[in-house]
């Protein structure tokens, strides 16, 4: 396997404070994070969130020397040591942005004052192996997808659970465009070792304030695999959303909101 060469991340950073790392999922770009928590940061002043652009993905350059998602996971281990250094911060993953975040939770144990995953892929990695429900729409609006582009109505359909004018917004304003972007002969190369060497949960329990948030309808990543995460989560809240899938952020906005929120105010009362 060839040894990565340095990655400088595209990357986007709000406000000043607590540094705070935002990992998306496989294929989108920074925008999924970005949209996904500057409405629960709205309110809460003393944070730095940081938002990078995972290599092929958005504006990050993936060379051929990034070959695997420990050659990611490198990458942004370099990151943390280049922007945040040895200051304490709070870390938050999306899908596979959540199995990268798990395994930085393990090296940086001491470092990451909470972790707070969306959507995460659980124990089972590959898709073949995963424990999910049958597709569903919850929420139907065949008017309103006859309304869309060919390319957005595709894109949503696949994945949506609630359709409606909001939810197709912020699809396309926060998932589409980095989708559009996605380096697919980068992503390929990948995909090939897919699985990190070390499993996340090596090692001892994770003790710090956790949030891990699934979807009841996601057929992506479902929500019983995460379930299996919890004995080394002890401070873990797990909540399984109803009308809610991969994209649960979009779809149940006001509890996503409530719960990052009451994590927020957990990890500051024992920080």
């Amino acid at each position: 396997m060839p040894e990565p060469t340095s990655v400088t991340l595209n990357f986007v950073e709000e406000g000043a404070g607590i540094p705070v790392l935002a990992l998306h999922g496989w294929a989108p770009d920074h925008r999924l994070m970005l949209g996904c928590l500057e409405p629960v940061f709205a309110g809460r002043t003393g944070y730095r969130r940081l938002y990078p652009d995972l290599p092929g993905m958005g504006k990050s350059p993936s060379p051929p020397a990034i070959a695997s998602s420990d050659h990611i996971l490198d990458v942004i281990q370099d990151f943390v040591d280049a922007l945040i250094g040895n200051t304490p911060f709070l870390l938050v993953g999306e899908s596979y942005g959540g199995y990268l975040a798990r395994a930085i939770a393990r090296s940086r144990a001491e470092q990451v004052l909470g972790l707070a995953l969306i959507c995460p892929m659980g124990v089972k990695v590959e898709h073949a192996e995963r424990t999910v429900p049958d597709r569903q729409v919850l929420r139907a609006d065949a008017e309103l997808l006859g309304s869309l582009d060919d390319r957005l109505a595709e894109e949503f359909a696949a994945i949506s659970v609630v359709q409606t004018p909001e939810t197709v917004r912020r699809f396309r304003d926060e998932i589409l465009p980095g989708l559009d972007l996605a380096d697919a002969e980068a992503m390929a190369r990948v995909r090939q070792r897919w699985r990190l060497v070390e499993e996340p949960e090596a090692g001892e329990p994770f003790k710090r304030p956790t949030l891990i948030l699934t979807g009841r309808q996601d057929d992506s990543v479902g929500y019983l695999d995460q379930f299996a995460l919890l004995p080394h989560y002890p401070r873990a809240s797990f909540a399984v959303l109803d009308v809610a899938g991969h994209n649960l952020q979009i779809e149940q906005p006001a509890l996503f909101d409530a719960l990052m929120l009451e994590w927020l105010d957990r990890v500051a009362a024992e920080s």
